[in-house]
């Protein structure tokens, strides 16, 4: 059986003037404001954050440290900042050596591991001007110095060396590199040492 709706009651004229003169007069209701719109979320660069994790990929791939240099070649680098002098007295030795790196018969990976360590030890120790042999390669089968490449490079990345350049002969020549480092600012936090 289906349901009625129930009957709509009908209100007489007296009964709608008392209820309008018992309300008084009307005013509309001023619409509400509208509501505040959502933040939109920020920008993200993606294409920036696939293209740091393709240069970390490929810094840290077996290529990067298959470069060499050859035996022979004399590496030199200075900041702009840095005096054309201070690389000429570099190159001549004339800057007391405060610490020694050795990477003799080390693999690629392991001499990164070991040089930054100690760069940061020695910038953290005050050390100014420091050694790294790298050795000339000489017995490297593809011709010259995986190990001397990879100083090269490193040096040349990182903000806190201002110089360097291939050792005296008297101090291992084209298989060492002295190196200038800028000196630690008081409170500054170095990697690896905290």
């Amino acid at each position: 059986m289906a349901k009625r709706k129930p009957p709509v009651p009908v209100v007489s004229e007296d009964d709608a003037a008392l209820f309008r003169e018992a309300i008084g007069g009307v005013r509309p209701l001023e619409a509400p404001p509208p509501a505040p719109e959502k933040p939109r979320p920020a920008p993200v660069p993606r294409m920036r954050a696939l293209d740091e994790a393709e240069a970390l990929a490929q810094s840290r791939g077996a290529g990067w440290f298959e470069a060499t240099i050859e035996a022979a070649e004399a590496l030199a680098y200075r900041r702009d900042e840095v005096p054309e002098k201070v690389l000429k007295a570099l190159r001549r030795g004339q800057y007391s050596v405060g610490g020694e790196l050795d990477l003799h018969q080390m693999r690629a990976p392991e001499a990164e591991r070991w040089l930054r360590e100690f760069l940061a030890e020695s910038r953290a120790g005050g050390h100014a001007c420091v050694r790294i042999i790298h050795g000339k390669g000489l017995r490297a089968a593809a011709g010259g110095s995986v190990l001397k490449a990879l100083v090269d490079r490193m040096l040349r990345q990182r903000a806190d060396v201002l110089a360097f350049a291939s050792a005296p002969e008297a101090m291992g020549g084209t298989g060492a590199v002295l190196v200038l480092l800028a000196r630690k600012r008081p409170g500054e936090q170095l990697p690896g040492t905290g």
